[in-house]
């Protein structure tokens, strides 16, 4: 039987899940949670994968507009921090039943993004384009996505979320093709509207095939305070803010440091970017098929963010086209698995699976102000350098070291409670 909202099953009330959901029947690991799977996945590719493509748009503002790379920088994280402060609202709203009216809603705005964009000639109209009204079309999507797809798993739950948030890495991929292949024949402008097409298309079928499985939950609060008072939760909410300010700094930066600091020319630097996209659907898969069979999501990220941390580090020291190449393929594998495993721990700090859409976008919506600050201070710090990015990269190495610290906390503090 389908509820009048979003097709979801109805059961019985039950005073033992706050008067407004009966007790909820587990996972079923598999069957349609496969479909929604498939439907988090577009919904990745359209969010974080235009956003891990950003570096196409950056570096095509700083040639056509001649403004400091701080400053484009903020159009970038303007998108990922709307994506990620709406995240509380847009999972409450998912909590109460209306998944398939944000994909709608969520996917319209999108499109008015990219096409607005794509009309563009000065900054502002690409930050209010580009930037808000995009930013807050994938926020709409995100936390809702993620959290549907984790109410169908609980054993195989960090790989079904590694292949939703792979969507991230196809996306990533496919995007800066169209950008390498269309301008020289079409021009820009046409090359992002051929990106809303895909866009376009992929939100047909996302609205097609969702389904949510649970019951709506039509009362709670907006922001459930209790958490934070679970050690777990607190120390996880820090160390996703810290991972937040740095794993997308490779995605923004990497072709720009190509052609800035190496030489190479901007068709050439923009398969870096390609590189360390497509590499991103292993790198996300491998760690959650890992995490499922032996370590869990905590275990799992702890190495992943020392990993990411490490290459930043040493991403110093790279002054070669082959180097950069391979510094692609290491940081699209680990910071593809940060990303994954990062998310696949949020329902983790869920019991009552009623609430994982509020109980994670508030830690979504607090790790916005990373988003946020992340590009715009590593821009400032190579403005700073005169163009030099060692300030940026030992910057972006200690953050990501910190929020590994922080997820090690959660763990630690989880295992004491018996979690």
């Amino acid at each position: 039987m389908n509820s009048d909202k979003e097709g979801s099953v109805r059961v019985a009330e039950s005073p033992q899940c706050d008067n407004e959901t009966a007790p909820i029947d587990p996972p079923p690991d598999g069957g349609l949670g496969w479909l929604q799977v498939f439907v988090g996945h577009l919904a990745l590719f359209n969010t974080f994968g235009w956003f891990n493509s950003y570096g196409i748009f950056q570096d095509y503002y700083t040639e056509e507009l001649q403004l400091p790379l701080s400053a484009v920088s903020w159009t970038g994280s303007v998108q990922v921090f709307l994506l990620a402060l709406i995240g509380m609202f847009s999972g409450r709203l998912f909590d109460a039943g209306y998944f398939r009216s944000l994909i709608a809603i969520g996917s319209v705005l999108q499109l008015l993004a990219i096409f607005m964009a794509s009309l563009a000639t000065e900054y502002w109209q690409l930050l209010l384009a580009q930037g808000f009204c995009g930013g807050l079309g994938a926020g709409i999507l995100y936390c809702p996505i993620i959290a549907n797809v984790a109410t169908y798993f609980r054993r195989k739950r960090a790989l079904a979320i590694g292949i939703t948030t792979s969507g991230a890495a196809t996306g990533g991929t496919i995007f800066p093709i169209i950008a390498q292949q269309l301008p020289g024949k079409v021009g820009f402008p046409w090359t992002m509207r051929v990106m809303g097409f895909v866009v376009m298309f992929n939100a047909t079928v996302m609205l097609l095939f969702a389904r949510t499985r649970l019951s709506p939950r039509s009362r709670g609060p907006l922001v459930e305070w209790a958490a934070f008072r679970e050690l777990p939760y607190t120390f996880y909410t820090a160390g996703a803010f810290c991972l937040l300010m740095g794993v997308y700094l490779t995605y923004n930066y990497i072709n720009t440091y190509g052609r800035i600091v190496i030489g190479m020319d901007a068709e050439t630097s923009l398969n870096t970017l390609f590189i360390a996209n497509a590499v991103g659907v292993p790198g996300r898969i491998i760690p959650a098929l890992v995490s499922d069979a032996y370590f869990g999501p905590f275990r799992t990220l702890v190495p992943l963010c020392v990993g990411s941390s490490v290459l930043y580090f040493g991403w110093i020291g790279i002054r070669d086209q082959s180097s950069l190449y391979v510094f692609a393929v290491l940081s699209g594998l680990v910071n593809g698995g940060v990303q994954a495993i990062s998310m696949a721990g949020l329902p983790s700090l869920t019991k009552d699976l009623s609430k994982v859409g509020v109980r994670s976008g508030m830690i979504m919506t607090i790790g916005s102000i990373g988003c946020l600050s992340g590009p715009p201070i590593a821009g400032a710090l190579v403005d700073a350098a005169d163009g030099r990015f060692m300030y940026m990269q030992i910057w972006a190495g200690c953050i990501m070291l910190l929020s590994a610290c922080f997820v090690a906390a959660s763990w630690f503090a989880r295992t004491k409670q018996g979690g």
